[in-house]
């Protein structure tokens, strides 16, 4: 069994842990009177080709711990760390909910939805679509769609009802394969992590061979792998809009500064963007 099986193995039974006490009808009724999502893609910088700036994004991620590496960081106070990355800068603040590989929790998202007011990701394996609703009755702006998860119709059900929901999703794809998928499905934001599923290993040059197929109106998000400013410029030089970086920020004794220093490194060396629009 993948790695990403056994994720999501144990994602099912904590789903319906959560949808025995609150069921599918009444998470849709508190989806309902949240407050409206704010707008994730415009953000991230996206809108039209022509009009869009050169500047790095950056979404800054709650994390405690990952199946690669274990435990990253001891993070008392989640909301406290995404203030520091708000005021840092960040564009998007991520927040892991998913408990028994990440450590995250639907607490740690609430935690931090109270404390900033920058668009937030609800960072987890999506696979129904109780996930999505639950998302945002919890204040999620943007949700993760992981294209090696879902077939077709699951991602493109999922990703209509994300939007009728008011929110944007993030479409993850690690293969030519899947980013053609989510390109033809309609995805607005797509990343490419270049983790590979199965043996957790990261391959930075794979980034930039997925990201050339990826149109122009599409903000590319690079995932994994960011460990200093030379890897954002690498991402940057090859087409990314933003970059997702977890790891090196919870790690850093100073998160409000390095974000500072990856929008700074990203923005100088991000060309003008080439990709073809199909």
């Amino acid at each position: 069994m993948s790695v990403l099986k056994e994720i999501i193995a144990g994602v099912r039974i904590d789903l319906d842990a959560r949808r025995s006490i609150r069921n599918h009808a009444q998470i849709e009724l508190d989806a309902a009177q949240a407050a409206p999502a704010l707008d994730a893609f415009a953000a991230l910088g996206g809108g039209e080709p022509g009009a869009r700036d050169h500047v790095m994004r950056v979404i800054s991620e709650v994390k405690r711990k990952s199946p690669s590496k274990g435990v990253l960081a001891q993070i008392g106070e989640p909301a406290e760390l995404a203030k520091a990355y708000a005021v840092g800068g960040a564009a998007v603040i991520s927040v892991l909910t998913e408990e028994r590989r990440f450590g995250g929790s639907l607490a740690d998202f609430d935690a931090v939805r109270a404390a900033v007011g920058v668009p937030l990701l609800r960072k987890d394996f999506t696979i129904d679509a109780y996930q999505i609703h639950e998302a945002r009755a919890h204040g999620a702006d943007l949700v993760l769609l992981i294209v090696a998860a879902l077939d077709d119709e699951q991602l493109r059900e999922f990703l209509d009802l994300t939007h009728a929901l008011g929110m944007n999703a993030l479409v993850e794809t690690h293969t030519d394969e899947e980013v053609a998928r989510a390109v033809a499905l309609g995805s607005r934001i797509i990343g490419v992590n270049v983790r590979n599923l199965k043996t957790l290993e990261v391959d930075r040059g794979n980034f930039a061979r997925l990201a050339t197929a990826i149109p122009s109106d599409v903000v590319v998000v690079a995932e994994s792998g960011v460990r200093d400013v030379t890897d954002v410029e690498h991402y940057a030089a090859h087409g990314a809009d933003a970059v997702l970086v977890g790891e090196a920020l919870v790690k850093d004794n100073d998160p409000r500064a390095a974000i500072e220093a990856f929008i700074q490194a990203g923005t100088a060396a991000k060309p003008v963007r080439t990709r073809q629009t199909p």
